[in-house]
């Protein structure tokens, strides 16, 4: 291979790897535990405010499906509670 091939090979390795490598940081801060339980814990919040809260700026369906999310989170909650206790 002659020179300008080589470098030009070696320009789009490097390029590629510096992909890969953003990539990778990518996934990682994605996949991180401590920012899942931070977002978790935020959109639980919103939620909630969105449910419960008397903002005139929160969309009324918005509010109905956060109602419901609630309510089928409740009651899953209560009969995990309920199996629990009856195994006692």
């Amino acid at each position: 291979m002659t020179d300008p091939k080589i470098a030009a090979l070696e320009s789009e390795l490097r390029a590629t790897r510096e992909q890969l490598a953003a990539t990778v940081d990518e996934l990682s801060t994605r996949l991180d535990p401590r920012r899942q339980a931070a977002e978790a814990v935020e959109n639980s919040k919103r939620l909630v405010h969105e449910a419960v809260g008397n903002d005139p700026q929160t969309d009324p369906a918005a509010r109905k499906r956060a109602r419901v999310i609630l309510g089928v989170a409740g009651a899953a909650a209560g009969l995990l509670v309920a199996g629990i206790i009856r195994k006692l």
